[in-house]
């Protein structure tokens, strides 16, 4: 709930609507919201893996993007530096 939250505040809701219901990504937002609706009906390790789940598929698009972002933190001067 807080992420679904979160995610409204940063890009507004008609964004949030848009990204979560596309047709590709259908698998992954019902995985989601039927992780979401299971935790809240006090099954949450389950709600969770399928949550969890959903996420992954949801997002599995962004994740080389954001692995080649942390990969190039070592080239900036300072980090480089402290983590020596």
């Amino acid at each position: 709930i807080l992420f679904l939250s979160g995610l409204v505040f940063i890009i507004g809701f008609r964004r949030t609507f848009t990204f979560f219901f596309q047709r590709p990504k259908l698998k992954g937002t019902s995985f989601f919201f039927g992780g979401l609706i299971v935790v809240l009906m006090r099954w949450p390790i389950l709600g969770m893996l399928l949550e969890a789940y959903g996420f992954i598929t949801l997002f599995r698009s962004f994740f080389p993007v954001a692995f080649g972002f942390l990969g190039s933190l070592a080239n900036i001067p300072l980090l480089s530096q402290v983590s020596r």
